[in-house]
């Protein structure tokens, strides 16, 4: 069978608790800092956000392909032009997409991840 989500409440149901929680987080940091212009969407199976373009992904490893064992992923489609002056992302295998894995919602830096948010949107204003 193959896995076709196309909504929050199918992937809540989908994933473990754990991977619930820090979904909630990062989408709740992500909406309250995109910009109106910004839209939400299932995509891949999981939250993807967009104005212009790609902006960034929140991937539950529950979910098959994302290419990660535990923990969320939140990628930025972006992540090879942004500064990230404080070198929070990490650079994988993908050449565009940067990343943070978070296995517990105490991992996550909201901070961080804000300078991240507005920086992408601004490369994305200039599409």
């Amino acid at each position: 069978m193959k896995l076709k989500i196309k909504s929050l409440h199918e992937l809540y149901e989908t994933i473990p608790e754990n991977e619930q929680i820090i979904v909630d987080i990062l989408r709740q940091i992500v909406i309250e800092n995109l910009p109106a212009y910004c839209k939400e969407k299932i995509s891949y199976n999981v939250p993807y956000f967009f104005g212009n373009r790609g902006i960034c992904i929140i991937w539950p490893a529950a979910i098959p392909r994302g290419g990660i064992k535990k923990g969320v992923l939140l990628g930025f489609w972006q992540g090879f032009k942004l500064r990230d002056e404080d070198q929070y992302l990490i650079h994988g295998t993908n050449k565009k997409i940067f990343y943070k894995i978070y296995t517990t919602p105490v991992e996550i830096d909201e901070k961080a991840i804000v300078k991240l948010l507005k920086e992408a949107v601004e490369l994305d204003k200039k599409w």
